[in-house]
């Protein structure tokens, strides 16, 4: 343990429930994790917030309704980890393995994640004003009804997400997939498509890209998926 001004630092343990809540009760300032086990662990419910984990396994643990607000979160491995309606407002993510996790119900204002792995999550019913995703793989994802109008989409993998009934007017994608994703009810007005990987796309789908802009090639692509050939 090295304790510093503002923050103790706990490095390479298994922790539990029990005593990751007397850490709590005994800290003067914020924890900062550094590969810590908490796998499997219950910590739903807990008040969290500022805290740092740094390299952690965090597989199947819960954070059910935990409060998680301006936590950071560094190359964690959290497959399957549970954060269902917690507060993650101006929580940071950057390189971790979450893959499979649950998040419905989160409030994620202002949350930032950059090069995550994100595939399977479900983000159904997130409270997400201000969040930020970049360079992360979000395939086969659950993004029910998210509203990304007006962003700048940085290297977003969507292929074969969920994104019925999401608004992505005015939104331009820098890269980045929507190949094989899930469209009913989508909107693209304004969306500028350009540089993604649109493939795939059916007859009801090609619709919803009414004013959206596209290139030339992916035109002449979703000609293609209708049988329409361009000379």
């Amino acid at each position: 343990m090295v304790t510093g001004e503002t923050h103790t630092t706990i490095s390479d343990q298994t922790l539990s429930r029990a005593q990751l809540e007397q850490l709590v009760a005994d800290a003067t300032g914020a924890l900062v994790f550094e590969r810590c086990d908490f796998e499997s662990a219950d910590l739903s419910r807990l008040d969290l917030r500022g805290f740092g984990f740094h390299g952690c396994a965090l597989m199947e643990a819960s954070f059910y309704a935990a409060n998680l607000s301006r936590t950071t979160w560094q190359q964690c491995r959290g497959r399957q980890a549970d954060f269902e309606a917690a507060d993650l407002t101006d929580a940071q993510f950057h390189n971790c393995d979450l893959n499979n996790s649950k998040w419905r119900r989160a409030r994620l204002s202002a949350a930032h994640f950059k090069d995550c792995k994100l595939t399977g999550a479900n983000f159904e019913e997130v409270q997400a004003l201000g969040l930020v995703l970049e360079d992360s793989l979000l395939v086969g994802a659950n993004l029910l009804k998210m509203s990304f109008r007006k962003m700048q989409l940085q290297q977003l993998d969507f292929s074969e997400a969920d994104l019925s009934g999401c608004d992505f007017r005015d939104a331009v994608f820098v890269g980045g997939s929507l190949r094989n994703a899930h469209l009913k009810l989508t909107r693209f007005e304004g969306a500028d498509l350009r540089e993604a990987d649109i493939g795939g796309l059916k007859l009801v789908d090609a619709r919803l890209f009414r004013g959206a802009t596209i290139s030339l090639n992916q035109a002449a692509d979703l000609l293609g998926e209708l049988g329409i050939s361009v000379a």
